[in-house]
């Protein structure tokens, strides 16, 4: 099965500020639409941010409330590869973060809905860790 890797996480202070990067196969990121989803312990999945499929909603990314003004999706085309800039990092946004890639609008109700469902549906990667201490 196709596979997506994420890296870049780290632990940093309040404040601080972090950028994520996802790698996946040429076909996954041309195909589907891509987004950011985390899971803090003991709790769901929350997607995070989106962008639409490469040639429908190129430029035009999606983000929950949680993150809307701190987190920035983006994609390098020529390297295939997704990243989350975090900026303004919060306690509450430690978790395990993940790229993942479903068929879809790649909107906020994409989001919801594959949050929902977790891994079980699309392409996920491992996950990087992300601790941000007070």
């Amino acid at each position: 099965q196709e596979q997506l890797m994420e890296s870049g996480g780290d632990s940093v202070q309040a404040g601080g500020s972090l950028k994520l990067s996802c790698t996946g196969s040429r076909f996954i990121y041309t195909t589907y639409p891509m987004g950011w989803f985390r899971q803090a312990p003991g709790k769901e999945y929350e997607g995070i941010a989106a962008l639409g499929r490469l040639s429908i909603r190129d430029g035009r990314p999606s983000y929950a409330d949680s993150v809307k003004g701190r987190f920035t999706i983006s994609r390098d085309n020529a390297k295939s590869t997704l990243y989350l800039e975090m900026n303004g990092l919060k306690p509450e946004d430690t978790g395990k973060y993940y790229c993942a890639a479903a068929p879809g609008d790649g909107d906020v109700n994409w989001l919801v809905a594959l949050a929902a469902q977790g891994p079980d549906l699309g392409h996920w990667g491992q996950g990087t860790q992300v601790t941000v201490s007070a």
